[in-house]
């Protein structure tokens, strides 16, 4: 392997020193049209191979722009699909480093062939092995699919760009308006891209996520546990707003990896280690604060469609690698606009389809509002969750109280609203009450969430559960 070529600086930035082995370093390419005969096409523009992160087997392949541009051509994909059919039989992750003009056209239909090989081998491993894909320069065109088809996707903040179309070949857009193959764009808009950082610390967080993940569907993805199993966390009950905040203060060492942190903001998903055991998480957020503690964002405690369909790929993710869910609950509706309503069944749908399909251990922790068929959708004991836990000023019911009152008795004069309201809220609103119905298990206090929640995740350790057989579900 070359040491002074862009792509092998990647990877050797990425493993564990000395760690890396080459694969199909003499591959080049077969093709002589347009003068390819000519051309030096050294490891045909991409170098494959395998080593170990924090002594963990990955296989690892990275494009070099600087053989004709990085492009993916016959004996290109090859190599990788090579890659995959190894990754598979030994049960390891892999990750793309990606740095490619795209396809390569003086193959023409080998190279588009090519193409459809690598999708093909990246459909087979879904589900099976966990996929990463890093993007470092261009990923356009049918490149683009590559990371979409993948579990996790970074993206370097300034020199990456990720589109299928050209920013100026939309119609009624050029880049200088809004630039669609941006890190910016892909995140926060598209929701495609999990991390936008520069390149250093690419390759620290994509070391961080492996720690956190089986190597395959089969494994277990256990660490061990220093911290105290039953610590008390005194301020978790002043973080119901910002729960990417309350995740890591239940967590081990506090640690808490958050996936796709700019888009559908309104929730959170990432994981966390409770003793040891990787476990998802999705919750509900209203508040986001920096990293001084400054509030900067204040959200409406409702489901939006970005936020949903977040989620639901994230615990469609944790189901395959029988990864434990936990979910926190603050969630009073729906988002309420045009833009919104568009999607927001369906995107409710997946959500509720995901929680429901789900066979991994699953725990819920109502910290806030619960209401209406929203709360129905995260993770209630109504579409499966295992074990329910609620904090003491937990509301839980159809609607607000007053809401209710008002409905119940219309026409009535404010102080039978206000009687009648306290009485709803007492009956059907509170924790309490929920948990008179088995809607709720426990109701724990806010500092004690995570002794309750690694107990839980113990206790539901052997759980297994089957489904109606049948090929598929279809949402």
């Amino acid at each position: 392997m070359s040491t002074t070529s862009k792509a092998s600086q990647r990877i050797n930035a990425l493993l564990d020193e000395n760690s890396f082995v080459e694969i199909g370093a003499l591959v080049t390419a077969r093709a002589t049209d347009f003068d390819l005969k000519q051309t030096e096409t050294p490891s045909d523009g991409v170098i494959t191979g395998y080593g170990v992160i924090d002594g963990n087997l990955v296989y690892v392949y990275s494009q070099d722009a600087s053989v004709l541009g990085g492009s993916v051509g016959e004996m290109h994909a090859k190599k990788i699909a090579n890659l995959y059919d190894l990754a598979m039989k030994m049960g390891a992750p892999v990750i793309g480093l990606i740095d490619s003009a795209g396809l390569r056209l003086q193959e023409g239909a080998d190279a588009l062939n090519a193409f459809g090989e690598i999708y093909k081998k990246q459909v087979d491993a879904s589900g099976i092995i966990p996929q990463i894909t890093a993007i470092f320069g261009n990923c356009g065109g049918g490149l683009a699919v590559f990371p979409t088809l993948t579990d996790f996707t970074f993206m370097e903040s300034t020199k990456a760009k990720l589109f299928v179309n050209s920013p100026n070949a939309i119609d009624g857009n050029e880049i200088s308006k809004c630039d669609t193959s941006a890190a910016a764009f892909q995140s926060e808009e598209a929701g495609i891209v999990d991390v936008v950082a520069d390149e250093a610390t690419i390759y620290a967080q994509i070391r961080e996520l492996i720690s956190y993940l089986p190597a395959n569907c089969d494994d277990d993805a256990v660490a061990d546990c220093e911290d105290d199993l039953n610590r008390v966390a005194a301020e978790l009950a002043n973080c119901v707003g910002d729960t990417a905040i309350a995740l890591s203060q239940i967590a081990d060492d506090m640690a808490f990896f958050e996936t796709k942190a700019n888009y559908g903001k309104s929730m959170v998903t990432g994981f966390i280690r409770l003793d040891g055991m990787t476990i998802g998480c999705v919750a509900n957020r209203t508040e986001i604060y920096d990293e001084e503690g400054k509030l900067v964002e204040k959200l409406d405690a409702v489901l939006t469609p970005a936020g949903c369909e977040k989620a639901a790929e994230f615990i469609k993710f944790c189901d395959a690698f029988e990864i434990p869910v936990l979910t926190l609950t603050n969630v009073k509706g729906f988002a309420s606009c045009t833009c919104a309503e568009k999607k927001m069944a369906k995107a409710v749908a997946k959500l509720t389809y995901a929680f429901a399909d789900a066979t991994v251990p699953k725990v819920n922790v109502i910290i806030g509002q619960a209401y209406g068929s929203a709360y129905v959708a995260m993770n209630s004991k109504a579409i499966g969750a295992d074990v329910t836990f609620a904090w003491p000023t937990a509301e839980i019911g159809s609607m607000d109280a007053k809401h209710a009152a008002q409905i119940m008795y219309d026409g009535k004069g404010a102080d039978v609203i206000n009687e009648k309201a306290a009485e709803y809220a007492s009956l059907q609103t509170s924790a309490q009450g929920a948990a008179r119905r088995g809607y709720v298990d426990s109701i724990i206090e806010a500092c004690d969430t995570r002794k309750y929640v690694i107990g839980a995740f113990e206790m539901l350790y052997t759980k297994r559960e089957d489904r109606p057989s049948k090929k598929h579900g279809t949402v």
